[in-house]
C-alpha cells in the first residue's frame, strides 16, 4: 500500500514529494518538483487585467449603422430589433464613443424596451437606451439626437415606475426635451413637444397641467400635421378639458389619415387606441 506523506514548500529551495511503502518502509519514488517562489505568488497577487481597446475601424462602424437601419424597419418582429441592438453594441468602444452608434443604439432599446412584454428585458433596454441617450449628448450637445433619445428612455421608464422613477425624473425629461426644442423643434415629427404634453398629462396629481399639455399638442401639430401620436394625445388632453367634441374630431382624424410607410407599427398602435378611447366616451 502506497500513501503519500504530506507535501513540504520551502522558498528558497525545491519542493520534494516523498512516496513510501509502509511496510518495508523503503523509499520507492522521490520526485523533485521545481516551483519558483516568483511563480507561486506572481500569479496570485495579480489583480487587474488588462482588457484591449476595441478600436473598431470606421468602415465597420458605418457596415453596423447601414445593415441596423434594415433590421429597424423590421421592428415589429423584435428579433430583428434585439439583432440590430446586440450588433450596435458590438461596435460600441468607452474609449472612442462614436455620436451616432450611441444615439441610435439609445433609439434602438428604447423601441424595445417599449414592446417587449418580458419586463426584465425592458428595464434593462430602456436603461441601456438612457445612458447612451446620455452618452450622446454630451459628444454633441447642440444637436438634438441624444437629449431626445435620453429624455425618451427616461420617460418610459417613469411610465414604469412612476413613484420610484417618474417622480424625480420629470425635471430631467422637460430640461432635456426643451433642449430638442431649442435646437430642433421639428425633430421626429416635433416629438418633443409630443413628450412634454403627454409628461403634463400624467403628473396631473403632483402640479401637471391638462390645459399645457393641450398647448404644447396643438403647437407640435402645428409642425407635424401626420404624427399619430400628436393627434392620439391631443385627442385625450381635450378630453381631460372637456372638449369632448374636438376630442372626437382629432381622433376620426387620426382614423382617416393615410399611414407613413416608415411608421406604420406606430400608426397601428395609434389607431388601436384612437378606436377604444371612442368607443370608451362616445
Amino acid at each position: 500500500m502506497l500513501m503519500t506523506l504530506p507535501l513540504t514548500i520551502n522558498r528558497d529551495s525545491n519542493t520534494h514529494l516523498l512516496i513510501c511503502d509502509m511496510k518495508t518502509g523503503k523509499l520507492y519514488i522521490s520526485i523533485t518538483i521545481v516551483i519558483t517562489w516568483w511563480a507561486l505568488t506572481g500569479c496570485s497577487s495579480k489583480t487587474k487585467v488588462d482588457i484591449p481597446r476595441k478600436n473598431v475601424p470606421p468602415e465597420a462602424i458605418q457596415t453596423a449603422l447601414s445593415s441596423c437601419d434594415g433590421l429597424f424597419k423590421q421592428r415589429e418582429d423584435l428579433d430583428k430589433l434585439r439583432t440590430a441592438i446586440k450588433t450596435l453594441a458590438d461596435v460600441r468602444d468607452a474609449d472612442n464613443r462614436n455620436y451616432q452608434v450611441e444615439w441610435t443604439y439609445s433609439k434602438y432599446n428604447f423601441f424595445l424596451g417599449k414592446h417587449t412584454t418580458n419586463e426584465d428585458e425592458a428595464e434593462a433596454a430602456l436603461g441601456q437606451g438612457r445612458d447612451a441617450g446620455k452618452i450622446a449628448s454630451r459628444i454633441e450637445p447642440q444637436k438634438p439626437d441624444g437629449h431626445f433619445w435620453y429624455a425618451a428612455n427616461l420617460g418610459e421608464l417613469s411610465k414604469r415606475s412612476p413613484i420610484t422613477v417618474g417622480l424625480k425624473s420629470v425635471d430631467d425629461i422637460k430640461e432635456a426635451m426643451n433642449k430638442v426644442l431649442e435646437i430642433q423643434p421639428d425633430y421626429q415629427g416635433a416629438s418633443a413637444y409630443d413628450a412634454l404634453g403627454q409628461v403634463e398629462l400624467m403628473t396631473r396629481l403632483k402640479g401637471g397641467d391638462a390645459q399645457k399639455a393641450v398647448d404644447y399638442f396643438e403647437k407640435g401639430l402645428q409642425l407635424a400635421p401626420d404624427n399619430t401620436n400628436l393627434k392620439l394625445h391631443l385627442g385625450e388632453a381635450y378630453l381631460a378639458v372637456k372638449r369632448d367634441a374636438d376630442a372626437r374630431k382629432q381622433l376620426d382624424q387620426l382614423l382617416a389619415m393615410k399611414p407613413n410607410p416608415e411608421y406604420m407599427p406606430e400608426y397601428r398602435e395609434c389607431v388601436d387606441k384612437a378606436r377604444k378611447l371612442i368607443e370608451t366616451n362616445f
